[in-house]
């Protein structure tokens, strides 16, 4: 029985292209594979400051185990810190398929004036995406498409702030600052969203919907602590039962 080899975590060159480098990083969590267990092996919780899911996707490359859609979010972020030219932002799905609904997110990227994204996902079409894309709108509207050939109707469509490229950062993640019922509405409604969205986030002029800082109102000690040392038991069955 031959032993699975651990992929190497990608390292940026000075000779790459953005576009190669986010393939470079699409490529290694491929080769993680998508987890098909019905287990997942990390704990993300959406909440956590910045530098505790940066500590996460640490830990993911030490683990080399296969990952979600979340993880694969988490991941991105850490394997492209340090790149100022490339923005990144989750951005959520809710679909509806044979009576049920389904959750998916992505991350994107902005870079160049072009948009594209990072992700892990069953099907290969809606995960990554070239770094292509003229509008936010035409990456948002080929999501759909491909939704479509699995007849899935996109409900909703979320999307987050870009994320800092500050690791160490004790803000959460912005997941949801546009929220858009996309079922309800003409294509040319999304269109003029999102891209005003786009236009304002591209500016930088928004701040979180929470708009909170959590270092004046959190007590210091449980944003700087270990996750796993304060937390009460019914916490953490609580976070157990979300998951």
């Amino acid at each position: 029985c031959v032993q699975p080899s651990v992929p190497p975590v990608p390292n940026y060159k000075l000779s790459m292209s953005i576009p190669e480098w986010l393939q470079a990083i699409q490529t290694y969590m491929k080769m993680l594979q998508y987890n098909h267990t019905g287990t997942q092996f990390f704990e993300i919780r959406k909440s956590r400051p910045l530098s505790g899911l940066m500590e996460t996707a640490r830990e993911m490359t030490r683990e080399s185990l296969p990952i979600k859609c979340l993880e694969a979010v988490i991941l991105g972020i850490y394997l492209t810190n340090g790149q100022p030219s490339v923005e990144r932002f989750p951005i959520s799905f809710k679909t509806h398929f044979s009576g049920n609904y389904f959750h998916h997110v992505v991350l994107g990227i902005y870079c160049n004036g072009r948009y594209g994204s990072l992700g892990m996902s069953r099907r290969s079409d809606l995960m990554d995406k070239p770094l292509t894309y003229r509008t936010l709108s035409d990456l948002i509207f080929e999501f759909e498409d491909s939704y479509k050939k699995y007849l899935h109707s996109v409900k909703k469509v979320k999307i987050g702030l870009y994320v800092p490229h500050e690791p160490h950062s004790f803000q959460p993640i912005e997941w949801k600052q546009l929220v858009l019922n996309v079922s309800k509405m003409m294509r040319t409604e999304v269109r003029k969203e999102l891209e005003k969205f786009a236009r304002d986030m591209r500016m930088k002029i928004l701040k979180p919907s929470s708009a909170h800082s959590p270092m004046k109102e959190r007590p210091r000690g449980k944003s700087l602590s270990p996750r796993r040392r304060q937390g009460s038991p019914q916490r953490r069955a609580c976070r157990r039962d979300k998951s």
